[in-house]
Order: structure tokens, then sequence, then C-alpha cells
């Protein structure tokens, strides 16, 4: 606000919710972009809440909505992204997953084979997406640090 504007800035928004991405941080550069793409592309899909309304340029060209809210970037030790898995899996979070293997496979059908093919206490978890509650979700990244 400015001395001739008496109009009170708008609140800030605040989310009760908070979508989360735990990278585990031995991945390469690229892996990392590509992991993070593929895990928040499960959430727009399942769960509608977190997508906003549509963008539009001022010339009225119309865009794909995105996000309604940050998406925050973690990554930890195999260990800690392991025990976030977890965590997510025991409270029901809406969570997709990305496993080393998914490296090697070109196509979703081979994605899904890969990942159905072992146990979910012995996947070898490089990035996990989860959303909810803010707390639930701090404490299923607990341990995890905030990408560089």
């Amino acid at each position: 606000m400015n001395a001739t504007d008496t109009t009170p800035a708008p609140a800030p928004v605040r989310f009760d919710t908070k979508i989360a991405v735990v990278l585990r941080e031995d991945l390469e550069h690229w892996q990392r972009l590509n992991v993070t793409a593929f895990l928040v592309s499960g959430l727009g899909t399942t769960v509608p809440e977190v997508i906003g309304e549509p963008y539009e340029d001022a010339d009225g060209t119309p865009y794909l909505p995105m996000f309604r809210q940050p998406v925050l970037v973690f990554e930890a030790t195999k260990e800690t992204l392991t025990a976030a898995h977890g965590r997510a899996v025991s409270r029901s979070l809406p969570c997709s997953v990305f496993t080393s293997d998914l490296f090697g496979t070109g196509n979703d059908r081979d994605n899904r084979a890969a990942v159905r093919a072992v146990g979910a206490g012995e996947l070898d978890v490089v990035g996990v997406a989860v959303y909810g509650p803010r707390n639930a979700v701090d404490k299923v990244v607990k341990g995890s640090r905030m990408h560089p």
C-alpha cells in the first residue's frame, strides 16, 4: 500500500493441505526432474481438488490448469525415503511412487508391471509424491530436507 492507496493488501493464501515430493539424494539431475514430473502427474489425475482453474493470457490464449498450491520438493537418504514411503502408505494418503526399476522401462505397462512385481516393503523407492493434510504430510516427510 502506498500513501495514496488505502486498499489493504490481500491476505496471503494459506492451505490446509500440502503436496510434497521426496527424492532420493543420489539421483542424477535429469533423473530428479524426470521422477518429479512422473510423480506429480499421478496426483493431478486422481485428486481433483489439487487442480486450479485454467489459465488465460491477456490475448485470450487458453492454457491448461495447474496445481492450485505449491509443490514442495525434498531430498532424503535411501533409508529416510523408504521410511517416508512406508508412512505415506500406512496413513493411506494419496501417493505415487517411482522405483529404480522404472529407469529401465520405456512405457506405462512395463512401469506398472515392475512395481507390481515387488512387495511394498521391498520396493527400491527413488521418489514419492504425497498429498494430504499439512500435519500428516509433514510427518511423512520427516527427516527429509528441502531440495537445493
